[in-house]
Parts: structure tokens; C-alpha cells; sequence
């Protein structure tokens, strides 16, 4: 599929500004993200905005435009990324890149995951830049490589262009605004905290052999019974302030009598088998209430040795710690899990302040009350990352804000990452016209 041409400098609406971000194929690494923003910048240069393109690779770069304020509040960060994840192995319904619209539904790779969620913003800012200043600078970061960690990204600012954020107290990016079902009521989590992105290595080491004499003692046996253990035991419950307030607002939002049950999760003993009772819901919360690690890597011996016991064996762990915990509290949740013969190292942990600024906060759950009367916003701890952590380097307490109002059978979690990625249109438009109230409220902390 061929991107589209820059024929006009007309505001589009969210959901065809999503649809012509999608057909780049920007898939991270290697992707076209630079054409992807040779094609927007001059959309927010024709609107007034001061651009700049800044880039640690000329192929990877990315945009930050201001639009100028009064001068009466300080400035207000918006940012969301274009690359995106690869869909090879993956079965989609559709061409992953072609930016289908069926029955009101935009599919694509990118859909949710985040140019939806860049389309909202930069129509909002559009839209705001028509009308008279906010009362505070408006800066919008649209980024690259926040799918392979930030370098070429958002961390490339923080690290090189740091004064560009000066004075910034809040910013609003992914993941958050979402609808989420709840034993018949909708919650809008607000993200105010994220876990902490943390990596393990696993080494195991034995004695080599021949492999006709068997290997139950070998490294690889050790290491693997490990790795089952990790897989397959839930690490312990941890309630945080921030997991606190989410479930006391989930819990006031189901009402009686459900909310005995969602409040008994703030009780650490009792959470286990409570997650368990809920199913899919209890999936969607627990990561929010331990630490986890996930293998995603094993190596171990040489394929053209396949008789030979190798002497050694390795996996490493993808790991969310949650805010206020550390490395040695990750370890000593692990080692109790690990094989006779088998040592666990942390060897990256990107560290987080837990502390919270909630100034914000109430403007946002308010304009979510107001679009949906019947709906809750909650607060939410990111059970994942973002760049809203490289920011928060700078004193910017990040919010997961990209309102979307969607259907009960669509879940938003579900879709992440996933083939046939969607996306109803009426959800971009309900929460860019949330976002650009917001422009306009803004005055630095509560309205």
C-alpha cells in the first residue's frame, strides 16, 4: 500500500488521520518513520506551530511543535509515538497497513497501539491552534522507537533537548482513557504510575556430558525447571497507594454488593484467590498488584552438538517491578523458584520515582464525567511502560489520557500487539473532542 500524498492542509478528522498514518509502514525497527514525518510536519507548520524535527538517526526522527500560549500556565506536553510493532507470524483479517474502514471500525497495525492515540492529539492541537491561545504553551512530541525502548525517542529528548521541556509540569500520552467493562458498569482507568522495566538473567551450570547417558542433573534440566516455576507460580501480592485508589474508585463505581469483593483485594492475603474468581477481569488486574517476570529467552548448548550435555544454560526474564520496589525485592521473589544449581542476576532496572502528583488528576476525571455521565474514571498503575517514563527524568508526571468510550466486546488490552488491531472511529472522535477541552482548560493543576 502505497502512503498518502500531502495534497491539503485542511484539519482531517482523527479517524482518516489515523487511516493515512497506518498505511506507513513503520514498523519498528527498520520502518518508514521518517517518511511518516516528512508527511505530518507540514500539516502543524501550516497551522502556526513552531516545528522542530530532531533525530539521533536522520531514518528515525521525530517532531516537536509549540503552539504558543498567554503565558498564564505552564506548559502542557503531549506526545505519542508512530512505530510499531511487526506483525510478521501474525494472522490478520486484513492488509495490516492498508488502513481498512469497515462498518465504522478502522483495522490496522498501529490502530490502538498509538497512531489512533496520535491522530487524537495532533487533531486536538490542530483544532486548538484555530481558535484563541491556551493559557499555556501546548508541546507536541510526536516520536519514534518507543516500541525498542525510547534511544532514537523520547529518551533521545530527554538525554540531548532537555531545555525544549523546560518549566513542563504534566504530560499526556498513552496508555489510559480507555472504557474498561466491569461487572455492568464502565471504568475509564487514568494511568498516574507505571511499573518499573526490569530485566533477569538466568544462568544454570552443570557438569557436561554425552547425551546417551542422560542429562535429569544437567544445566538444561535445572534451568528449565526454573523457568516452569517462574511460568506457572504468581508472585506475591503487593498493594501500592496508587493500586489502593484504583480499586476504592473500581469499588465505588460496581456498587453493592460487588464492591466487598473488589475492595478485599486491597487485603494482600486474600487477593490470590479473588483474582483467581474473577477471571478474565482478575487477569487484567493482578499485574497491577505484583511484580512479574516473564521468560522470553533461552539458550543453551550447540545445534550441531546435539549429543553433547552442555555444561551451561541461560534464559533471561522480562520484568515489571512495581513503583517503591527494587532490584534485591525482585530477586528475593525469584530465588525461591529457581533450581539447585541455578542464579538469577538483575542485569537492567530502569528506576522510578513513586511518588505521584495528582494536581491534575480531577480536571481529567472530570472531563471523562462529563463526555459519559454513565461512565467512572479510576486511577490505574500501568502495568507496562512507556515514554512517559523517560519524561518523568524531568520532573513530568505523566498521565495515560486517550480517551476512548468502545464497545464491551472490544478490549483494548486484548487487542495490543495483536493481529487485526482496531479501532471504532466514533471512540477517536469522542476522545480528540475530550482532548481538545482539555487544551483549552488547562491552568496547570485543578480547573
Amino acid at each position: 500500500m502505497e502512503p498518502p500524498s500531502q495534497t491539503t492542509t485542511e484539519i482531517l478528522a482523527p479517524g482518516e488521520l489515523a487511516r493515512r498514518l497506518i498505511r506507513f509502514d513503520t514498523t519498528s525497527p527498520g520502518g518508514t518513520e521518517r517518511e511518516l514525518i516528512a508527511w505530518l510536519a507540514p500539516l502543524l507548520e501550516a497551522a502556526g506551530l513552531d516545528i522542530q524535527i530532531l533525530a539521533r538517526d536522520p531514518e528515525r526522527p521525530n517532531i516537536v511543535a509549540r503552539l504558543k500560549g498567554r503565558g498564564d500556565a505552564p506548559p502542557l506536553l503531549l506526545h505519542g509515538h508512530v512505530d510499531v510493532v511487526p506483525v510478521t507470524g501474525q494472522k490478520w483479517s486484513v492488509d495490516p497497513f492498508a488502513g481498512e474502514v469497515s462498518d465504522g471500525v478502522l483495522w490496522g497495525r498501529g490502530a490502538l497501539d498509538m497512531k489512533g492515540g496520535v491522530a487524537m492529539l495532533v487533531t486536538a492541537v490542530l483544532r486548538a491552534a484555530q481558535g484563541p491561545p491556551p493559557a499555556g504553551d501546548i508541546v507536541l512530541c510526536v516520536l519514534s522507537d518507543e516500541e525498542q525502548g525510547g534511544a532514537f525517542g523520547a529518551l533521545f529528548l530527554v538525554e540531548e533537548h532537555a531545555e525544549l521541556f523546560a518549566g513542563v509540569r504534566h504530560a499526556i500520552g498513552e496508555f489510559g482513557g480507555f472504557s474498561f467493562p466491569m461487572i455492568g458498569k464502565r471504568v475509564y482507568p487514568i494511568e498516574v504510575a507505571e511499573k518499573q522495566r526490569a530485566v533477569a538473567r538466568l544462568v544454570a551450570e552443570g557438569d557436561a556430558g554425552h547425551g546417551a547417558l542422560g542429562g535429569q542433573g544437567s544445566a538444561v534440566t535445572a534451568l528449565a525447571q526454573s523457568t516452569r516455576r517462574i511460568g506457572t507460580t504468581p508472585l506475591p501480592i503487593h498493594v501500592t497507594p496508587v493500586a489502593a485508589a484504583m480499586l476504592d474508585e473500581m469499588a465505588d463505581a460496581v456498587g453493592s454488593p460487588a464492591d466487598r469483593l473488589v475492595r478485599a483485594l486491597k487485603r494482600e492475603k486474600a487477593a490470590g484467590p479473588i483474582l483467581r474468581a474473577l477471571g478474565d477481569k482478575g487477569a487484567a488486574i493482578a499485574p497491577m498488584l505484583r511484580n512479574t517476570a516473564t521468560v522470553t529467552h533461552l539458550a543453551a548448548g550447540d545445534p550441531g552438538a546435539i549429543n553433547v550435555v552442555p555444561a551451561s544454560a541461560e534464559a533471561h526474564l522480562d520484568c515489571r517491578v512495581l513503583p517503591g520496589y527494587g532490584p534485591k525485592d525482585l530477586l528475593a521473589e525469584l530465588r525461591p523458584l529457581l533450581a539447585p544449581g541455578v542464579r538469577a542476576e538483575v542485569t537492567l532496572f530502569e528506576a522510578s520515582d513513586p511518588a505521584v502528583d495528582w494536581s491534575l488528576y480531577p480536571l481529567l476525571a472530570g472531563l471523562l464525567r462529563d463526555a459519559d455521565p454513565t461512565g467512572h474514571p479510576v486511577p490505574m498503575l500501568l502495568a507496562g511502560v512507556t515514554d512517559g517514563r523517560h519524561f518523568a527524568r524531568l520532573g513530568i508526571q505523566h498521565h495515560g489520557f486517550l480517551p476512548m468510550q468502545l464497545p464491551p466486546e472490544l478490549r483494548f488490552q486484548s487487542l495490543l500487539h495483536a493481529a487485526d488491531e482496531r479501532v471504532p472511529i466514533a471512540a477517536l472522535d469522542f476522545g480528540t473532542e475530550i482532548l481538545e477541552t482539555l487544551l483549552g482548560a488547562y491552568r496547570g493543576s485543578l480547573p
